[in-house]
């Protein structure tokens, strides 16, 4: 009888704990999708990602994780690069970064000396001036071209002004010769570029280097003179980029209104806003809603800019690797940071950005490929699947539960139906999503769900991405389960999803800390494109 009784109590027990556990393990969530206008549209090439300008004696908190992958001395012979770079058929690189303001082209006539980057301790970003010869370009733009890739160069804005002495501030005007020079070279060999930006984070207050707002512009219009002269003759005119820094709303807005009309035709900031590559809190920021939302009014911002001052220009994520001083490692090279990187990339979307550009492609702790064996990150696959499954038309896309779960829903790319995003930033809570189309004309206020909406029943194709062994600073990513490696012949591997035939009341679930892209195959949604 005591015996029985003990079990009692220990039964009892058990019992007060499990109905003490918070049932929020499972959480039932309704997305509405709002099918009948977009609310943005990107481009189509809307991943981007740099080569940057650092020699391997660039260091930060004693680690030099550059090596060999800059502009200058890249193995542009890689199978595993050049695989990785045709896997998007045409992804944009932006050549360009720091340096670039103390390039100069080898070409032409009357050259100042042309050396490579060397430490010099009174030097811009402690280093000299760099040199980028003929051959080098012509490698360049022989890979990058064959590999399918479409390009951004970053011009020496710098060129030709002085430096006010214990000053940031360059003064004078820009002397165009160099540039001109290597604009005409590039057309002489009939190299298509699709944009030329001027200058690299000397808005504002500037890093390292700045340059006021009227000479900018004024510089900006002579650029815009010298484009047109140098490809009258030319089929298609490379855009101008400008200005390539951290947004300062002031300094942007004057800027648009000095250049005018046409001038400017992609308006680039730059974001790094999980602090510095030895930031010990950046897991947490990673994964803190709250925190990730900090950053939406500057796209808001930019947003406006745009809209008030530039109508006639678009606005691009031109440099972001989350964390400065070349990203942090063991954070911005492993899965985790896929949360920051792909509802970066959903929120710039909402914005109406066009293009979001990584950094990098390779080189530092934040490159999409490692920077010794050339092998993807897990970024990469993440940058993999938006470019294949997340068309350019945006959809308003709501939900009533947590702010932990993140989705973001365009029109699928090339394909029927739509793509949503899914991230689940909680460690404990699954979410079982149902999805709803609204057809709604007069959609309801943001924040609001609408009434008479379509349960979604149709066939789907899940792709859901979660670290290896579960742990959230690997770099090995699984794809439905299945680790994302190298083929034997170094090629990218398939992205294959896991196929969903229809089910009446289905819901999508989603697991703690994991990525999920899904694509409603009979998603009817009147501002998508049809297809077949």
């Amino acid at each position: 009888m005591k015996e029985m009784s003990s079990r009692l109590t220990i039964l009892f027990s058990l019992l007060l704990i499990i109905s003490n556990i918070p049932h929020s393990l499972q959480e039932e969530v309704t997305i509405s999708v709002q099918s009948v206008t977009t609310i943005a549209r990107t481009d189509w090439n809307f991943i981007c990602a740099t080569l940057d300008w650092w020699p391997p004696e660039k260091c930060n908190y004693n680690m030099c994780p550059w090596g060999k992958s800059s502009i200058i001395n890249l193995n542009l012979n890689n199978t595993i690069l050049n695989n990785a770079i045709k896997a998007f058929s045409s992804l944009r690189i932006r050549l360009g970064g720091s340096l670039q303001d103390q390039v100069i082209y080898n070409v032409g006539r009357n050259l100042p000396p042309c050396h490579s980057f060397e430490k010099l301790k009174e030097g811009l970003f402690g280093f000299s001036t760099g040199c980028l010869d003929m051959p080098r370009w012509d490698k360049l733009n022989e890979v990058l071209s064959k590999a399918g890739a479409v390009l951004t160069f970053g011009l020496n804005a710098l060129y030709g002004r002085a430096k006010i002495q214990s000053t940031s501030l360059y003064v004078g005007d820009w002397d165009s010769t160099n540039a001109r020079e290597l604009i005409n070279y590039t057309i002489s060999k009939n190299y298509k570029i699709d944009s030329w930006e001027f200058g690299n984070e000397l808005s504002g207050g500037g890093i390292g280097a700045r340059v006021e707002v009227d000479q900018y512009g004024k510089d900006l219009i002579a650029l815009k003179a010298l484009i047109d002269e140098l490809y009258q003759k030319s089929s298609s005119k490379p855009k101008i980029l400008a200005p390539g820094g951290f947004f300062d709303q002031a300094w942007f807005n004057k800027m648009l209104q000095i250049t005018g009309p046409d001038v400017v035709n992609g308006v680039t900031h730059h974001i790094y806003n999980l602090g510095g590559g030895d930031d010990k809190g950046i897991l947490q920021k990673i994964l803190d809603p709250y925190y990730l939302d900090y950053i939406v009014q500057t796209f808001k911002n930019v947003a406006l800019t745009i809209r008030n001052f530039g109508p006639w220009s678009s606005s691009w994520v031109g440099e972001a690797g989350g964390a400065y001083n070349s990203g942090a490692k063991g954070v911005s090279n492993t899965f985790v940071n896929s949360f920051w990187y792909l509802d970066q990339l959903g929120m710039a979307s909402v914005f109406g950005h066009k293009v979001y550009c990584r950094q990098t492609l390779i080189g530092g702790n934040y490159a999409l490929l490692n920077t010794t064996n050339f092998k993807p990150n897990p970024d990469y696959y993440s940058a993999l699947l938006w470019s294949k499954l997340m068309g350019p038309e945006v959809l308003q896309t709501l939900h009533d539960g947590s702010p932990y779960l993140r989705a973001y829903t365009h029109c699928a790319k090339n394909k029927a139906g739509v793509t949503m995003l899914l991230i689940n930033l909680s460690n404990s809570t699954t979410f079982n999503v149902s999805v709803k189309n609204d057809l709604n004309l007069y959609p309801p206020k943001m924040g609001k769900i609408s009434t008479g909406e379509i349960l979604e029943q149709g066939e789907r194709e899940e792709y859901h991405l979660t670290p290896k062994h579960g742990k959230l600073q690997s770099r090995v990513v699984l794809l439905n389960g299945k680790q994302l490696k190298l083929t034997r012949t170094k090629d990218i591997p398939e992205i294959n999803p896991i196929s969903s035939g229809p089910h009446p009341n289905a819901t999508v679930q989603i697991s703690p800390l994991s990525i999920l892209f899904v694509r409603f195959k009979d998603f009817r949604a009147p501002a998508c494109p049809v297809k077949n």
